[in-house]
């Protein structure tokens, strides 16, 4: 995706006509614009001049983010980018508008409502009066030309936005004023006192005014609302460091980040950030990986381990060869990933953006027929025409537009602060809809590493005894059952003896000679062919065995010793994780490729509804397929072998901790690696499509609500009537009211159960037919007939077979004969029953 920055976009209409005129041109597969961010993200093959061109024509300005971070170390520039310099302006011309505001109030309505005196100088001079109006009002719209110079540009390309109303309203008002102060002048000059004093009624000089000083209000606590919801990306692009000391002819140097190079060595003393990705060669510290994990504890690192941009080294001095740097950086990627899901839109805000595309003509268009209406049936035009500049006020599209993104916004900077990344504003509101949950074993479940889990001496034999035969026999094996025996003897502090005539047996065991005696290791057939094993031991064995671990045997000079079990063990979190999501309502089914007994055995453990065993790599991809007859499939895993199903699955969630290609292949990724942030990834986009719900209600109904309040239309039923200046108010206030609502899902509890609640799983209807098919001879034409029907809507699978010369389709709606047998024919085939 590319993406850009689009000046002079003011409302949801501006954006809505940059989307459409963007995605007119050649080669644009997809147009996402933000009106938050001011950014726009496109995906195809189309050159950026041409893009940029679209914008232009449009009636705004762009410019390639990529031309201005040129340099390996974008994140500074990102960050200015998204520094909130709309506020300090608005805040200027509101002071300025205040200042003149003011006098004009005073003036216009001071002595008639208050009966506060004025200068002598307007005794009976009605006329000087309205020219202070006049100049004061003329004042405060050349301090908010932009207004202007934004809503009649737009107006002159035929795409009008929220500051076409604000200025026809505003212009509407002045112009009126104007031709009633010439009115009153001269009937002054003809001595028609009784006209002068209904023409000073007729005054809107300060609804003019009021009007832009009350939007401008708006506009400035909403670009300080929208500021903060930027927060959390603007945070992670600060933690970039923007120098680093490298290591050159045994020399330090201090250098700017943008010149580090992939190989370089460089040092990080306590206290200070990692600059840039590397592996460590020498030293060894606690480095608090905060910034990306969201999680406190150190993390120990030593030689031969892998630290990460704007991490803190915490107390000793490390040595490392850069591995990543610039934007391959895990922090310039999580920045990527969170900037790229700001810069695509939710489905939700599909109607929003309709709405909006069509609001402001729409509104342009009742303002007027309630100017015809209220004269028709016989009021003054000031009357009527204070009726339309209302309703030109009130109507706010910023509301409708800003519903979805603040939100989306706001969620994934919550989520990112915690390690949760949602790579697009699909994932963050679509996780939420999960209604079963696959989660691979090995990795994900499991901590993916062998330890010792029991010591089972035989009768007579000690502990120690049992472990120092053991540990002395594992240290000369590579098996990675040997590596988790050895693990457990260092951490018990103990020293390996040395052994000789070392012999690893292949899918066997290991012998050696230990002080003259000859040491054994190994399975319980192996062991049971060279020495007689009690049935105590057989029995533990068995035992063992059940609860999923793998019992190794020790025999020393033919005498069993006892056995250390060992097994990949669960994670702490895992039971707690897989529980929350059962009582949120979630159907949990674990995926391994173990066989039954040990699967079920972790599976108990675990406590999942379902463990399917025995599923070999390619099987996975097949199982959610399965699933997804059920229901929404979220599949949870961290390996090369995941990556088929996290496609698959209506929402893949990779682990952080696994491979690049499981993660390329996820929706979400979980940087912490812990099973408990799932959960809290669903909480969170439940949270926020919440919210979302609750923006859109609050934009619909208040459009809904004050356009007929501005009209008149509740005139008859309850007298009731809206000046102007205060649909203004009510105009300014509804944006605020959206951003702010948004900005409180920045105090929500991932972690809490509280709110958790249960959503009913509705059974996918499905229906399947079978075609019988001609021209198939090989694997290649199965998969071109398979790939046809599959891009068929309705279509959710379709099992082809060149040898039975069938294809079983799985349909999740009604599909016709005709267009099944349509794409087979377009494949080159022949459906022949």
């Amino acid at each position: 995706m590319k993406q850009y920055t689009v000046t002079g976009m003011s409302c949801a209409a501006c954006s809505a006509r940059v989307e459409k005129a963007v995605s007119q041109v050649p080669g644009v597969t997809s147009c996402s614009v933000s009106l938050l961010t001011n950014s726009m993200g496109v995906e195809g093959t189309a050159a950026d001049a041409d893009i940029i061109k679209a914008v232009t024509d449009a009636g705004y300005g762009a410019a390639s983010k990529e031309a201005g971070a040129a340099s390996s170390a974008p994140a500074a520039a990102d960050a200015a980018a998204l520094e909130d310099h709309e506020t300090p302006r608005l805040k200027k011309r509101l002071i300025a508008s205040l200042c003149l505001l003011i006098p004009l109030m005073y003036v216009s309505m001071g002595h008639m409502m208050g009966g506060w005196p004025l200068p002598r100088f307007f005794d009976d001079n009605h006329v000087a009066m309205g020219l202070v109006q006049m100049v004061l009002a003329a004042a405060i719209m050349v301090i908010n030309q932009k207004f202007f110079i934004s809503g009649f540009k737009s107006l002159w390309h035929r795409a009008p936005n929220m500051d076409t109303l604000v200025a026809l309203g505003s212009s509407a008002s002045f112009v009126w004023s104007l031709y009633v102060l010439f009115a009153m002048t001269r009937a002054a000059a003809d001595g028609n006192s009784e006209a002068v004093m209904n023409y000073m009624m007729e005054f809107y000089f300060e609804s003019a005014a009021m009007i832009l000083t009350l939007i401008t209000v708006g506009k400035m606590l909403e670009a300080r609302s929208k500021g903060k919801t930027t927060d959390a990306l603007k945070s992670l692009m600060k933690l970039a460091p923007q120098t680093a000391t490298l290591l050159r002819n045994g020399q330090e140097v201090t250098v700017p980040i943008s010149e580090v190079k992939q190989g370089d060595v460089f040092t990080v003393r306590p206290g200070e950030n990692i600059p840039v990705d590397g592996m460590v060669l020498s030293g060894s510290s606690a480095v608090n990986e905060a910034a990306l994990t969201g999680e406190s504890i150190p993390v120990d690192k030593n030689e031969g381990d892998q630290v990460s941009a704007a991490t803190v080294n915490q107390s000793g001095f490390l040595q490392c060869r850069a591995t990543r740097v610039g934007q391959d950086t895990t922090l310039s990627q999580i920045i990527k990933m969170v900037s790229d899901a700001a810069a695509t839109k939710a489905p939700i805000a599909k109607i929003a953006d309709k709405v909006s595309g069509v609001f402001v003509p729409v509104v342009i268009t009742i303002a007027t027929i309630t100017t015809i209406v209220w004269l028709l049936v016989g009021k003054e035009f000031s009357y009527a025409l204070a009726r339309g500049i209302s309703v030109l006020v009130i109507s706010c599209p910023c509301a409708l537009g800003l519903a979805t993104p603040v939100a989306i916004m706001v969620g994934n900077g919550l989520g990112a602060r915690h390690g949760i990344l949602f790579k697009t504003a699909v994932s963050l509101e679509e996780t939420g809809k999960t209604e079963i949950v696959a989660l691979d074993k090995t990795g994900t479940i499991t901590k993916g590493e062998p330890q010792v889990t029991d010591v089972v001496p035989e009768k007579g034999v000690s502990e120690k005894a049992l472990l120092e035969a053991a540990f002395a026999l594992e240290q000369k094996s590579e098996h990675p059952l040997a590596r988790a025996v050895v693990a457990y003897g260092e951490a018990k502090g103990m020293q390996p003896l040395e052994v000789s005539d070392f012999t690893a047996l292949p899918g066997n065991g290991l012998k050696a000679v230990l002080n003259g005696e000859a040491l054994l290791g190994g399975s319980q057939k192996f062991i049971a062919a060279q020495a007689a094993l009690s049935d105590s031991l057989r029995a533990q064995a068995d035992r063992l065995s059940g609860e999923g671990k793998t019992p190794l045997f020790f025999a020393r000079n033919h005498q069993p010793l006892g056995i250390l079990a060992v097994a990949d063990t669960i994670k702490e979190d895992s039971p707690e994780a897989i529980r929350q999501l059962q009582h949120m309502g979630i159907r949990v089914v674990m995926l391994t490729g173990d066989n039954e007994r040990t699967a079920q055995a972790v599976g108990r453990q675990a406590g999942v509804d379902e463990v399917i065993a025995g599923v070999l790599p390619e099987g996975k991809e097949q199982v959610i397929r399965n699933l997804k007859k059920k229901g929404k499939v979220t599949m949870v895993g961290d390996g090369i072998n995941d990556a088929p199903a996290l496609t698959r699955a209506d929402m893949g969630i990779a682990i952080g901790a696994g491979t690049d290609i499981a993660i390329d292949a996820a929706d979400v990724v979980l940087m912490n690696s812990k099973l408990s942030d799932v959960p809290a990834a669903i909480r969170l986009s439940r949270a926020t499509l919440r919210n979302i719900h609750e923006n859109l209600f609050w934009a619909f109904i208040y459009n809904v609500i004050g356009i007929p309040l501005a009209a008149g239309c509740f005139i008859k039923l309850f007298g009731w009537t809206l000046n102007p200046m205060f649909g203004a108010a009510a105009m300014s206030l509804s944006s605020f009211c959206v951003v702010s609502n948004a900005l409180r899902l920045n105090f929500f509890d991932l972690y809490s159960t509280n709110r958790d609640r249960k959503i009913k799983i509705k059974e996918r209807k499905t229906m399947e037919k079978t075609l019988k098919i001609e021209g198939m001879m090989c694997m290649h034409c199965s998969g071109r007939v398979q790939k046809a029907l599959e891009a068929i809507d309705g279509v959710q699978s379709a099992n082809v077979s060149h040898e039975t010369g069938t294809a079983v389709v799985t349909l999740t709606q009604d599909v016709s004969d005709d267009v099944l047998k349509k794409a087979v024919v377009d494949a080159g085939y022949e459906v022949v029953g």
